[in-house]
């Protein structure tokens, strides 16, 4: 099992910066594979920010290339969401995701943080 904690969250103007964090507590021999930023305005429903795989290859939703970056710490179990030049549309609530494999049924369990508050102001 994981938990995760995010951390970072906060309010700030258009155009500004904000870096979201997010450690992972697993148990031993618990692998995570996938770890990712997810977001949900009020009115909407949940939406892919970026995605990391444990080889670090990125993957990024159309609206935030060349904006924001994802990495990992895979020894510290950590994945970090460095925001630039936010917009007034980026403002929700963002979710930490880690997947890690169900061998059972050959699929990927999601877990997901408690969620981190980002307003960006006009």
């Amino acid at each position: 099992q994981v938990q995760l904690v995010e951390s970072g969250g906060g309010t700030v103007q258009a155009g500004g910066s904000l870096r979201l964090s997010c450690a992972a507590s697993r148990d031993f021999g618990t692998k995570i594979n996938d770890m990712g930023w997810y977001r949900q305005a009020p009115g909407f429903q949940r939406e892919l920010v970026a995605t990391i795989t444990d080889g670090k290859r990125t993957n990024y939703a159309d609206f935030v290339k060349g904006r924001f970056t994802i990495f990992r710490d895979n020894a510290k179990d950590t994945v970090t969401l460095q925001m630039n030049s936010l917009k007034a549309e980026d403002t929700a609530v963002y979710f930490c995701n880690a997947r890690t494999p169900d061998f059972d049924s050959g699929y990927e369990i999601d877990y997901w943080g408690r969620g981190t508050q980002v307003t960006v102001s006009p």
